[in-house]
């Protein structure tokens, strides 16, 4: 992308003739007239009525400015300004009216149609050169605001595409560090990732949760729910990968994963030295998704709508994947099986309304299982 800013408009305008003018009349003596007035200063253009000054006006070379006859057959000069003022490729283009009406309404009528100024005939020579000059450096100084903006719009949004690259290589820094400590594959992530999309955009017009899930905060969600289980990198190996049940003992380290997830996202925080939303909400998902709607879960123990959105979403994610897949210490469950278990946990385990949703796009997790299959060797 070209990062070079617009040329200072006072550039422009420094005794060249720069700029065009076009001069519309339907009588050839003032064009000959405008025309010997302007050149020298200004490139010069004429058209003998409306339709060719659109024309001009329109083309790939557009006048600075134009002076427009008001009194002229067929399309008059308040008709050529409006159409120049409904189009956006010359609605920037300043018009002054030159006409022999003085009378104050003649002039608020022209104004009200978007003209910058209204001379009156007989010509002045030295106040339409002054006024021309005026309103040409005007439309320049116009112009570079515009480009500039249009400049820095640009690096906005090439920094945000930068500040969102950034986000995604460290999501998936720390999740394919999280992977190489645990037996789950990062079709795992990919799946649970995309369930948890889909649940939310199914319950995004419920009435309890409108409020939250918008386009931007299920776009946080799905970035992310990948680092639900990064914790898991603080388990000991021989309690993370355990081919057979845990001990109560090891249950209990075990569940300090949450905790550690948390830390672990704190800690990049605290690095970053600002807060910032896709942190913020992997930092609830991995705190809080194993909490239990009846208060029955861990870390906190917190009950029923205390427990985050987030986290509420990425437990029934979480729960689907891991019994529809097959470990060392257990069979991989059915679709059926697994969405059986789900809404046996419907308001004990879950969130009603998100156990509702989940059998409503049931069919759509299950595709997903069958797009994202784990390995032979899952």
């Amino acid at each position: 992308m070209d990062s070079t800013l617009p040329a200072d408009p006072r550039d422009r305008f420094a005794d060249k003739p720069s700029a065009t003018v076009l001069v519309v009349d339907d009588t050839p003596d003032n064009l000959t007239l405008m025309g010997n007035l302007l050149a020298g200063r200004y490139h010069v253009r004429v058209a003998n009525g409306g339709e060719k000054a659109l024309r001009i006006a329109q083309s790939a070379t557009p006048p600075d400015l134009i002076l427009l006859d008001i009194m002229m057959p067929g399309m008059d000069g308040h008709e050529v300004c409006r159409r120049l003022k409904a189009h956006a490729a010359t609605r920037d283009i300043p018009v002054i009216f030159l006409t022999a009406r003085s009378e104050s309404e003649d002039e608020r009528a022209g104004l009200a149609l978007g003209a910058v100024d209204y001379i009156t005939k007989p010509i002045s020579p030295p106040i339409l050169l002054a006024r021309v000059h005026t309103h040409l450096a005007l439309k320049a100084t116009a112009d570079f605001l515009r480009n500039k903006s249009a400049y820095l719009e640009r690096e906005v949004a090439l920094r945000t595409l930068e500040v969102q690259a950034i986000q995604d290589v460290t999501i998936m820094a720390m999740t394919s560090l999280a992977e190489t400590r645990d037996n789950e594959t990062g079709n795992h992530i990919r799946r649970t990732q995309l369930y948890v999309k889909v649940l939310a955009e199914r319950l995004r017009r419920h009435p309890r949760f409108e409020y939250l899930l918008n386009d931007r905060t299920i776009d946080l969600l799905y970035k992310s729910a990948p680092l639900h289980d990064i914790g898991k990198i603080g388990i000991p190996d021989s309690i993370l990968l355990k081919p057979g049940p845990l001990t109560a003992e090891e249950f209990e380290i075990m569940k300090t994963h949450t905790t550690l997830g948390r830390e672990a996202i704190e800690k990049a925080e605290r690095r970053l030295g600002m807060r910032v939303a896709f942190l913020s909400t992997s930092k609830e998902i991995a705190y809080s998704h194993q909490e239990k709607w009846d208060g029955s879960g861990y870390p906190q123990g917190l009950r029923g709508d205390d427990i985050p959105v987030s986290a509420r979403l990425m437990a029934v994610a979480d729960v689907y994947d891991a019994l529809i897949s097959r470990r060392v210490y257990k069979p991989a469950y059915t679709h059926e099986q697994a969405c059986g278990t789900i809404v046996r946990g419907r308001g004990n385990h879950f969130d009603p309304d998100m156990v509702d949703a989940f059998v409503e796009v049931a069919e759509d997790f299950r595709q997903i299982t069958v797009k994202y299959p784990d390995d032979d060797g899952a």
